[in-house]
């Protein structure tokens, strides 16, 4: 008995280590051993990996209209001003400074003010906020707070510090207002964004000229059909730079009504001129027309330019 399990014992053996030689022999497992212990090692070996440092470049901080505070930036605008989307987004443009095509160096700074009505019934306070929405940044922010609480029917002064580009040209910075939940607005019926229109020229001698001329018409007595009655013509003349000129008066009876005086704009801006015409009674009620002609020197004479007319028709009910 024990010497048949001394045999089975002594014959296991001799398997197992058969079995063992042939293993070590085999190419394919001596391969994949390798790698193993080749891909363990390597795993040991290598450096752990440090993150890369990356240059993240800096902006120089901008100017801003120190009764305005910047908010955080937003995109500029891919809808168009939304005027019905909230009743409290109405308002109208009053006034502003920087005359459309004024003329400015490269680099120049400048404050453009709006002044503008809250034609709501809404309160707006400093939760608002004024966000460029289209058109040139000129240096400014992309969103300001609103300066102060603006009551219905109320006037808020907003001005932004802009700066001229370097390179000479023709710039827009277009500008919106906005409630608490988003809704962007601008001004008048259509909700028109209000903007800063400026040119830039390195010259020495910009090309300063008269941009604009406008004509408003009166009628005195306003009403009535009494013996005389005035009707004077008002020309707001602008200018997108220093410029001086001389005008005078064209009406369409053949008369020139000429004045000697001689405008002399230090900065641009505008000015307004006024004409008066007479007409008594027996007057024939035609349709009339007055115009500004203005002059501007070429060094050795004026070189007078007529601008469009003004119309009226005399009547007796006003």
């Amino acid at each position: 008995m024990f010497k048949r399990i001394f045999l089975t014992l002594i014959t296991t053996s001799i398997l197992v280590s058969a079995c063992g030689a042939q293993a070590a022999q085999d190419p394919y497992v001596q391969t994949a051993v390798a790698l193993t212990v080749a891909a363990k090692n390597a795993e040991q070996s290598a450096p752990t990996p440090t993150p890369e440092t990356v240059a993240i470049a800096t902006k120089s901080p901008l100017e801003f209209s120190p009764t305005l505070t910047l908010s955080a930036p937003i995109a500029s605008a891919t809808a168009p001003v939304n005027a019905n989307a909230n009743p409290c987004a109405k308002a109208s443009l009053v006034s502003e400074t920087i005359v459309d095509g004024t003329i400015f160096k490269p680099g120049q700074k400048f404050t453009k003010t709006w002044e503008i009505k809250n034609t709501s019934s809404c309160a707006w306070n400093t939760s608002y906020k004024i966000v460029f929405w289209d058109g040139d940044i000129l240096g400014g922010g992309y969103v300001y707070n609103l300066p102060q609480n603006v009551p219905p029917q109320g006037v808020v002064s907003i001005s932004l510090v802009l700066t001229a580009p370097t390179v000479d040209g023709s710039y827009k910075s277009k500008w919106a207002l906005q409630t608490p939940d988003g809704v962007n607005f601008g001004v008048g019926d259509y909700s028109a964004p209000f903007y800063a229109e400026i040119v830039v020229s390195s010259s020495s001698k910009p090309a300063y000229a008269v941009t604009s001329v406008t004509y408003q018409m009166t009628r005195e007595p306003a009403t009535g059909c009494p013996a005389n009655i005035n009707y004077i013509a008002y020309a707001t003349v602008t200018t997108n730079g220093p410029l001086e000129f001389k005008y005078y008066w064209v009406q369409s009876d053949g008369h020139n009504i000429y004045n000697k005086e001689l405008i002399k704009m230090e900065a641009a801006g505008s000015v307004v001129l006024s004409n008066s015409w007479k007409l008594n009674l027996a007057s024939n009620a035609v349709t009339r027309w007055m115009a500004l002609a203005i002059g501007i020197s070429d060094g050795e004479y004026y070189q007078f330019t007529e601008y469009p007319h003004v119309e009226f028709t005399k009547t007796c009910g006003g």
